[in-house]
Formats: C-alpha cells, sequence, structure tokens
C-alpha cells in the first residue's frame, strides 16, 4: 500500500502522461488485463483511458482489479485510470 505523499507524487508523474490502454465497450477483458500487465512490467506507472462506450466501474471494481494483477490503484479521474506496479524489468529506471 503507498501512502498519501507517494500517492500524490505519482499523480503529479502521470499528469503528462498519455494513455497506454484504451478499455472499450466489453470493460476489463482477460486480454486488456494481459495488456495493462504488459505495461506495467514496461513501465511501472501507467494511465488507462476509458472509451465513452465502456462501462464505467465502481472505485471497488478497480481496487479488486488493481489486487488481482498485484497493483496499486493510484487515481481515478474521471475516465482516466492511473495504476502503479513495481516492475523486475532489468535495466528499467524505477520510480519509487
Amino acid at each position: 500500500m503507498i501512502d498519501k505523499k507517494t500517492r500524490i507524487k505519482l499523480r503529479s508523474m502521470a499528469s503528462t502522461m498519455k494513455p497506454v490502454v484504451w478499455v472499450g465497450k466489453d470493460g476489463f477483458t482477460e486480454n486488456v488485463l494481459k495488456q495493462i500487465e504488459e505495461e506495467l512490467f514496461n513501465h511501472e506507472l501507467i494511465k488507462i483511458s476509458m472509451q465513452e462506450s465502456a462501462p464505467v466501474p465502481t472505485e471497488f471494481e478497480l481496487t479488486e482489479m488493481a489486487v488481482k494483477i498485484g497493483a496499486e490503484l493510484v487515481s481515478t479521474i474521471g475516465k482516466k485510470i492511473i495504476l502503479y506496479r513495481h516492475s523486475e524489468k532489468k535495466g528499467l529506471k524505477h520510480i519509487l
């Protein structure tokens, strides 16, 4: 679990990022979850964008999804979701 100060730092870093995963009308399918896991492995901090036709998940559902893939839900702003997970990728400059 990340503390408030770290959460603020991560949210600030993500504010200038472009989304790397887009969730469509089918929601968080297995393929979308695999893509999220891959992006977290490569980048640690990612932004996800929900399409207009996508069902809007609750905070509980998002937290549950994040726990399932071993990530931390940093923030949700409208249809944007920010996730963080420490990566074991070699040669990656770690955020935290």
